[in-house]
């Protein structure tokens, strides 16, 4: 497997021990870490992630080729973490890309990523072909990318936000009587 590195907040710290020489990923297969997503296989998100960044996660998410996995790292990225009520934070990755693995832990010690890489491969090992994603006949389709606004929007909801913003306005003396009536 070959990891992207995306580490966001102090969880990156932690991964980036995890490929230095005293814990050694390469005993795993997993010796380099790769700069580009159409090199890599597996992304770990690791830390904060506010609502500026996610729609380059899932750009990046979407140039990696399959098949693609995810490992959520850290408190942050699994569900928001002691930031989870901030105005600018998501409330974790998975609301966005799918994850495949999640690491608890603020921040997760090296063992705990290794362990989550080591059930990942597990996991891998436990797909048949013919029923993963990526194997299937119809071309698998990209994540839409959130647009940032002065909030987050979800482009997948884009018909149900047109429809709540499109109804029609009941008239200004139907709201006066009605008022009129219960004051």
């Amino acid at each position: 497997m070959w990891p992207m590195m995306f580490g966001l907040a102090c969880c990156a710290i932690e991964m980036i021990c995890t490929a230095a020489s005293r814990y050694d990923l390469a005993r795993f297969g997993m010796e380099v870490m790769r700069p580009s997503p159409r090199q890599a296989d597996v992304m770990i998100v690791s830390g904060t992630v506010t609502k500026k960044m996610i729609p380059q996660i899932v750009r990046l998410y979407n140039q990696m080729s399959e098949p693609k996995y995810v490992i959520s790292m850290g408190s942050c990225a699994c569900g928001g973490g002691p930031f989870k009520e901030g105005y600018n934070v998501v409330p974790g990755v998975d609301k966005y890309i799918p994850v495949d693995v999640y690491i608890a832990g603020c921040p997760p010690t090296p063992q705990g990523l290794m362990h989550g890489l080591i059930m990942l491969q597990k996991k891998i090992e436990q797909e048949s072909i013919p029923n993963t994603r990526w194997y299937k006949k119809e071309p698998v389709a990209g994540i839409p990318i959130p647009l940032l606004g002065p909030d987050l929007i979800d482009t997948r909801k884009l018909d149900l936000i047109f429809e709540e913003t499109h109804k029609p306005i009941e008239s200004i003396s139907q709201i006066d009587q009605e008022g009129g009536q219960n004051g």
